[in-house]
């Protein structure tokens, strides 16, 4: 990464959290007992986050999930017991070591504040911002939420650059003008009626070079 002040990098880089940068996925599946328990559970979970819009409990759309996939509200409570045991993943710490120097970092989550902030800190990199659902008052993918970490950055859209962990993502960073990166490491497949994403892959081994080339790629679309 260039230096901050240079026109090819962005001024701002925001991440989701629990898909892009941390395997919440393998959580998941040892809380719910198998990987099919988990990804059915953590699917219903995300159908009901990102249609649900205006903030209720993080905690309790979990439990709410797991009960309508069939599992055990013991289930929810296991995942909340074991989630500093939230991996990142393979590179994922590389990256924001090396581009911490260069520009701000901020996390867009849908998490409540309380589990935000420790998913959060399993990183040993000093966030500008940490925006949860809860303190933004709604989930992903309403635009409110990514708008928010804009201005506590006090960065406009044109000027930073998002990763996102699933395809939902897409509806809100098209609203807000976000270019992004979606880091599809377990092969998630585009939502109907999202927006392809500026550039897709199953690592983030292609972030920066992506990043660095941001002046160069502004206002090219792959949609």
């Amino acid at each position: 990464m260039q230096n901050q002040s240079t026109p090819t990098s962005p001024k701002a880089v925001l991440f989701d959290l629990l898909t892009a940068l941390l395997d919440s996925w393998s959580l998941w599946n040892r809380a719910a007992g198998s990987e099919t328990a988990g990804r059915a559970w953590r699917a219903e979970y995300l159908a009901l986050t990102y249609g649900c819009g205006a903030y209720v409990p993080y905690e309790e759309l979990v439990r709410q999930a797991a009960l309508q996939v069939g599992l055990r509200e013991s289930a929810a409570r296991v995942l909340e017991a074991q989630w500093l045991q939230l991996a990142p993943w393979s590179g994922a710490k590389e990256v924001l070591r090396k581009l911490a120097p260069h520009c701000r970092l901020a996390i867009v989550t849908n998490c409540s504040k309380r589990l935000g902030e420790q998913a959060a800190g399993i990183f040993d990199i000093d966030w500008d911002v940490i925006v949860t659902a809860e303190s933004a008052g709604f989930y992903k993918p309403d635009p409110r939420p990514y708008q928010m970490a804009l201005d506590r950055l006090k960065v406009d859209a044109r000027d930073a650059a998002f990763v996102a962990g699933s395809s939902y993502d897409m509806f809100g960073t098209a609203v807000t003008g976000l270019r992004t990166y979606w880091h599809n490491r377990v092969g998630l497949e585009l939502v109907e009626g999202a927006r392809a994403p500026e550039l897709e892959a199953p690592t983030l081994d292609a972030l920066l070079p992506w990043l660095r080339g941001y002046n160069s790629l502004k206002g090219t679309s792959t949609s």
